[in-house]
This record gives C-alpha cells, sequence and structure tokens, in this order.
C-alpha cells in the first residue's frame, strides 16, 4: 500500500508499497525512475478523499448474494473513474484489465459471501467500482476508499496490476477492513491492516482454484512483476527481527511479515483448506473483535479466544493458533471465562438468534451479525517476497 494521510491517518491502500518504489528510483533507468517517482507523487495528491469516499458507499443496500460490478476505463488519465464499458450481466470485452478486474471483483465477492455471508465490501451490498488504464504505464493498484484502481504497470518491471487475483483480493480487504476494525495505518495496527489483507488476498485465489494449506504458493502478487532489481522481501517472520522505522508508516508492509507468517504456520497446522476454519477464525476476528489501534498482542489473543469459541478451548485449531503465534514470538494467552462466553454467542449465532447486545456497533446503529456458518474454497498470505499493498 502506499503511504498514510499523516493528518487524517486514512491510508491510501496501494498494492506497491513507498520503499519499493524509492528503492526502484534510485536503481532503475531514468525513464523508469520518474514513473516510480511519479507514482509515489500521486500517492500525495490522492490523500483527503477517503474518509468521504468510504461514508457515501456506506449508503447503499442491496439483498445478499447480488453482484454489483462496474468497470470504468480511465484511458490513461489520473481522472476517475472513467467511461462506464461493463456493468453486471454484460458479456466480456476484448480488454483483459476490463475483464480480469470484473472477475477478480466477483471471485472476491464470492469468497466472502459464500464462506463467511457477508454481503460485499461494506457487509450491505456496496457496488464494487473498477477503474482499469489509471495513467500512463502507472506501477500501483489502489483501493480509494470507494473504488479499485488499476495501473498497467511499465511493461518492463511490473505487467499489468488485473492480472493478478490475490491482488486484487488484498486490495479489496482494504475495503473490508475499513468498514469494521478500520485499523488505524501506523506501526503495529497498520501492519495488521496489511496482514489481513495478505491473507485474504490470498485466500481469495485459494479458494478459487480450491487448494488445500499445503498446496498453496502464499506469495501475493505471483506473475505480476519480474525483475531482480526489485530484491528480496524484506519481511521478518518473528518478532526478533521487527523494524523500528519511522518510514512506511512505522514499517507496515515490512512488519505485516510477522501475523503473516502466524496466520501460515496456524492454517498449515490446522490442514485442509485455510479459508474454512482459519480463515474463518481471522474473518471473525477482524469483524467482531480488533479495535482501531489493536496491537499484535490483541490481534493474537483475539484470534485465539475466537478459535476457543468455535472449536473448543483445548481443540486443535485453538491450540494451532496459539503455538503459531508463540512460535512468531507474541503472546496470544486468553482471558479466564472469555471462551465459554464466546462459544455460548457462537452458537446463538448459529441457531440464528439475535447477537448479545455486547457486540459492538458499526457506526451509527447496530447491525445483526450473519450466521457463523459457511463452507467453500479459498486461502492464505505467509508475508513471501512479492510487492506489497
Amino acid at each position: 500500500m502506499c503511504e498514510a494521510d499523516r493528518d487524517t491517518r486514512v491510508p491510501l491502500l496501494c498494492i506497491v508499497p513507498p520503499h519499493l518504489l524509492r528503492h526502484l528510483a534510485r536503481g532503475l533507468s531514468r525513464d523508469l525512475a520518474e514513473r516510480a517517482l511519479h507514482t509515489l507523487a500521486v500517492s500525495e495528491r490522492m490523500r483527503g478523499a477517503r474518509v468521504v469516499l468510504g461514508q457515501v458507499a456506506a449508503l447503499a443496500v442491496t439483498p445478499p448474494g447480488v453482484k454489483r460490478r462496474t468497470v470504468y476505463d480511465a484511458g490513461g488519465v489520473e481522472r476517475l473513474p472513467g467511461k462506464l464499458v461493463r456493468s453486471e450481466g454484460d458479456p466480456p470485452l476484448r480488454d483483459r484489465a476490463v475483464n480480469e478486474a470484473y472477475d477478480g471483483a466477483g471471485l472476491t465477492y464470492d469468497l466472502y459471501f459464500q464462506v463467511y455471508q457477508r454481503n460485499s465490501i461494506d457487509g450491505r451490498g456496496m457496488r464494487i467500482d473498477s477503474s482499469v488504464h489509471y495513467g500512463t504505464d502507472f506501477d500501483n493498484a489502489f483501493w480509494d476508499g470507494r473504488q479499485m484502481v488499476y495501473g498497467d504497470g511499465d511493461g518492463v518491471v511490473f505487467q499489468r496490476f488485473t492480472k493478478s487475483l490475490d491482488v486484487i483480493g488484498h486490495e479489496l480487504t482494504h475495503g473490508v477492513t475499513q468498514h469494521e476494525a478500520n485499523l488505524e495505518y501506523q506501526d503495529q495496527p497498520g501492519a495488521l491492516n496489511e496482514s489481513f489483507s495478505d491473507v485474504f488476498g490470498s485466500l481469495v485465489k485459494q479458494y478459487h482454484l480450491g487448494q488445500t494449506a499445503a498446496a498453496a504458493d502464499w506469495i501475493i502478487g505471483h506473475g505480476l512483476y519480474h525483475d531482480p532489481r526489485i530484491g528480496r522481501d524484506p519481511q521478518p517472520a518473528t518478532m526478533k527481527g521487527y523494524v523500528e522505522t519511522q518510514q512506511d508508516s512505522g514499517g507496515v508492509h515490512i512488519n505485516s511479515g510477522i501475523p503473516n507468517h502466524a496466520f501460515y504456520l496456524a492454517a498449515t497446522a490446522i490442514g485442509g483448506q485455510a479459508w474454512e476454519k482459519t480463515g474463518r477464525i481471522w474473518y471473525l476476528t477482524l469483524r467482531d473483535r480488533l479495535r482501531r489501534d489493536a496491537d499484535f498482542a490483541a490481534a493474537a489473543r483475539a484470534t485465539a479466544e475466537v478459535a476457543a469459541s468455535l472449536y473448543g478451548t483445548a481443540g486443535a485449531e485453538a491450540r494451532a493458533v496459539r503455538e503459531a503465534w508463540a512460535a512468531v514470538g507474541v503472546s496470544a494467552a486468553v482471558r479466564r471465562g472469555r471462551a465459554r462466553e464466546d462459544r455460548v454467542s457462537a452458537q446463538r449465532r448459529v441457531r440464528g438468534a439475535r447477537p448479545p447486545a455486547r457486540s459492538r456497533q458499526r457506526g451509527a446503529a447496530q447491525r445483526r451479525e450473519p450466521a457463523a456458518r459457511g463452507t467453500g474454497r479459498a486461502r492464505a498470505a505467509r508475508g513471501a517476497g512479492r510487492p506489497r499493498g
């Protein structure tokens, strides 16, 4: 993702992080360096509009299971949304970017609805808008608070950004986070923001391919870039490698590797298809448990509590979650009495009862929680090398 707005603390959520663009600007030809620097400049100009856009998007309500996708062609200029070229139900066009944006939005919707009963990005059926061909050789893709925007890449380091389904799932998950925990894009909360997008971006791809956790590649953006000058991914796998920095909003793209690795360890230990159990634990944690300022310890504790509520404190799933966080150097101690309380709450949701009064509110009005059930096919993210978003 791109850098956060320092005033509002709301990020412009882009797949290629600022540290990578700066690296490319230093190490490539003058032409490619100028493109990388221009991408950074555009990110700066996009600051500020995202809060208003997000508030407007939340007004729409669409029946569950009804997709609403629109794709616009920005025509190579940096003005949104562009010309409407494909709406829900329209046949494919000859433009690959248009079709990939349309299909990727639909596949992301499918994971969230079919597995977690979530009605689109905001949970209320909001339309998923996308604009392709943004700018000239623009080296990024981003969620701006209301819609997806895709550049075509420079054709040398980066290919078109609609090419990778997990990139699309990653960016759209920033919208889910925006409407749920709304994690502050700074330090550990920001790293968690990035990590949830990595996790569900990978799960979107795994679900589409029907892969197990063992068969997944756990890489975001595979096939999007192919240049050795990008270098190795600097993400640490444990807290021993945690990076203290003032850059990149406190290292959100780097330190996200730690919770990514915790998810990977939990998913591979639990086995099977990662979206079914481990993904459900992480989704319910994002939806119901985390506050805006949650750090790694809060996420570890919350995922362990949710795992215990769903599968039992002594169950293999809860044990796998606790051990995964311990392996990356984060305590996942569950508060006494919480697991039993949450198990009763989960059972009530499964039976269709109203949620308990302690359930947190969304905005001004409390929204009824969807059932805690669901089946499907998907997967997640470990923190392997890739451009980060």
